[in-house]
């Protein structure tokens, strides 16, 4: 007899990623020394996570085709430029207030630069394909082949040091996106490497999000609390305002950006990494970890919410009608449900398929 186990976890919102997170995060705290225990194969889990890392880059990178149109590179352009400059501007607020340490006490404990940094600068990028098609925006679709280049700790580690805080050597920089272009230049220059990369990108997350949760305290959950939906309401509010408003001045309506004011799963791990990378952001790094968890869950519930409200607003759909149709700037033929991560990332982005 089948057991609908993918199906259950996918009822979580970025269940792949956050429901394997929780199971390694509840082995950890009932037994903090079981990856020593067994060691070998078992015991690499709870220290493999930047290999894994590394091979997911890859395989994600050899999903994105630089030959994007003019439109998608616009479009994929301003939703990451403004993401990037917003999260840029909250660090450097941040940076002034807290440094690189959390806040030890109080209603905001546990609250970090490096937390919300990191929820600002990764978007849910199968939650964003998926609006995009239900509202027949073929090419705002194929415009998250640009904004996959936020994956990834490269731009957090960028934002931390413009904010003023510990910054960290180019060797580390270079490292942290060089996964990724490797993957972009296999993807671009072999259809066939692309087509043999892409499919394991899914098949990663799982492994991601147990070997995170491998290094995470229970006991630390339960003070993310209401701070956790918080961070979730400042993305989806404060971020997707600033994103409408980018798209607008760009010509566009507001909708795609809207869409893009989510935190994608794999945004949970950039902590960890960040903190390998530079230890005085350890302090930091468990706390951000569940923040981030939070508003995963948060954005990935209200964005489509707020999305569809505004869309209605825009091309006054009635109440409980179906799709609308395609804008004057797409070519009216409604667009397929892409396949995208639990993570947060789509399977594969061709721009030649985005109109």
């Amino acid at each position: 007899m089948a057991v609908p186990i993918k199906a259950g976890i996918e009822k979580v919102p970025g269940g792949l990623m956050l429901v394997p997170m929780l199971v390694g995060a509840v082995v950890h705290t009932a037994a903090p020394d079981s990856g020593e225990f067994f060691g070998s194969f078992t015991g690499a889990l709870y220290t493999g996570l930047p290999a894994i890392l590394a091979v997911f880059y890859v395989c994600l990178g050899s999903t994105l085709d630089v030959k994007a149109t003019p439109y998608i590179a616009k479009k994929g352009g301003v939703l990451l430029g403004s993401k990037v400059l917003f999260a840029m501007l909250v660090g450097i607020v941040l940076g002034r207030l807290l440094g690189e340490a959390p806040v030890s006490g109080g209603a905001f404990a546990g609250l970090s630069t490096l937390a919300v940094v990191a929820a600002l600068n990764d978007t849910n990028g199968g939650l964003y394909m998926s609006l995009m098609a239900q509202f027949g925006r073929k090419r705002d679709v194929g415009a998250y082949s640009v904004m996959s280049l936020e994956s990834g700790p490269f731009l957090t580690m960028v934002t931390l040091g413009a904010a003023g805080l510990s910054a960290f050597p180019w060797q580390t920089l270079v490292g942290a996106i060089l996964p990724l272009v490797l993957g972009m230049l296999l993807g671009n220059l072999d259809p066939e490497m692309r087509r043999f990369l892409a499919p394991a990108v899914p098949a990663l997350v799982p492994f991601l999000g147990l070997s995170l949760g491998l290094t995470l305290n229970l006991t630390a959950v339960w003070k993310a609390g209401l701070l956790g939906v918080g961070l979730g309401l400042f993305v989806v509010l404060v971020g997707g305002a600033v994103l409408l408003l980018a798209d607008k001045a760009s010509g566009g309506d507001g909708i795609a950006g809207l869409a893009a004011a989510t935190t994608a799963g794999n945004a949970a791990v950039v902590p960890s990494i960040v903190a390998a990378a530079n230890p005085v952001y350890a302090p930091a790094a468990q706390s951000a970890t569940v923040l981030i968890a939070s508003s995963v869950v948060v954005t990935s519930i209200l964005c489509p919410l707020i999305t569809a409200l505004w869309a209605r607003r825009v091309l006054k759909q009635p109440s409980g009608s179906g799709q609308t149709g395609a804008p004057a700037a797409d070519d009216g033929t409604p667009s397929p449900a892409p396949q995208h991560l639990p993570g947060g990332h789509p399977a594969a982005v061709a721009p030649r398929d985005a109109g």
